[in-house]
């Protein structure tokens, strides 16, 4: 019989208590430089292993402190509040995800004025002065993803997309996968903008499904689908194809089930791991090699996804 599963925020919660409680109490007795990182919003999990990764490499390191702050959901005047509180504390470097990098363009050019180094990552003010870039190169992760959803459909078919408007990083996915798509015979019947919320995403399939049942592909150039297990349940997967962003659980299941055919991961610890090093870099006084810090995806499939989820399980468990 199989195990039932623990609920998504219930294992996250327990794994930082068993891996990062000893990390996180060394820090708070001897903080050092204090950097701020903020995530899009408190309710998107893929955000909590990037947290992982930034105390991972802030405790590796030594001497670091992490201040985690963001809206609890997706909330862009909320995010930039709470960057500006940031700059008036007089951080040591602040790392972000934009939710909206044209919003956030002026104070973070206001930051890096005040002499507080500002660094973005997976979701870019590219505008901005900011002073590196981690993630993907998301036009060319999009135009992956789209290439996959036309090799599955043999370039004919309808199709929607779901996305979130306003984010640099989900923009930039979405021209990709458009290109690759717009190289086919593939019809894009509407793009659906979800706010950055897998609970919308889920009622924009129920709907959408109704109301298109002749669909042949989705396209999700976010892990809105795949967050929870239960978003897909109106899609018919011998008759709709569906690719989406994101490897986190339950993922990987979605996949094995048929209820997806093709994942793009992210490098989700090193959005954190790597943007420390970078600002510690950045305080220490060495030149950066360029702005743009690119690393790389992941394509998964049927094919690869117990190689995969054994790479995963060594990532969390910080190998």
């Amino acid at each position: 019989m199989r195990r039932a599963a623990l609920p998504l925020q219930l294992s996250i919660l327990l794994l930082s208590i068993l891996l990062l409680g000893p990390a996180c109490s060394e820090q708070q007795s001897a903080p050092g430089l204090r950097f701020a990182f903020i995530p899009k919003a408190l309710h998107i999990p893929v955000f909590e292993y990037a947290r992982i990764g930034a105390l991972r490499a802030a405790a590796e390191i030594g001497g670091i402190e992490i201040l985690w702050r963001a809206p609890e959901t997706t909330d862009e005047l909320r995010q930039k509040e709470i960057f500006e509180s940031f700059v008036a504390q007089r951080v040591d470097g602040i790392a972000i995800s934009c939710l909206n990098g044209d919003l956030l363009t002026d104070s973070i050019d206001r930051a890096i004025a005040a002499g507080i180094p500002v660094v973005t990552w997976d979701s870019d003010a590219p505008g901005s002065r900011r002073l590196a870039f981690y993630g993907v190169n998301d036009f060319e992760a999009g135009k992956v993803l789209g290439q996959g959803l036309v090799d599955l459909l043999d370039g004919r078919g309808r199709v929607a997309v779901l996305t979130t408007l306003g984010a640099d990083n989900l923009q930039k996915r979405l021209d990709g996968a458009r290109q690759a798509i717009d190289a086919s015979a593939i019809e894009v019947v509407e793009v659906f903008d979800v706010r950055d919320d897998a609970v919308r995403a889920a009622e924009v399939i129920a709907s959408a499904t109704q109301r298109h049942p002749d669909l042949d592909g989705w396209l999700s150039v976010g892990g809105w689908p795949v967050f929870v297990r239960n978003a897909l349940d109106p899609v018919d997967p011998a008759r709709t194809r569906v690719v989406a962003f994101d490897t986190i659980p339950p993922a990987l299941d979605l996949l094995r089930e048929g209820r997806v055919e093709l994942l793009v991961g992210q490098k989700y610890f090193g959005w954190g791991s790597e943007t420390v090093r970078i600002l510690k870099r950045i305080v220490d006084g060495e030149a950066l090699d360029g702005v743009h810090h690119y690393s790389g995806v992941d394509v998964v499939t049927r094919d690869n996804v117990d190689a995969y989820e054994a790479q995963w399980k060594r990532w969390v468990e910080g190998g």
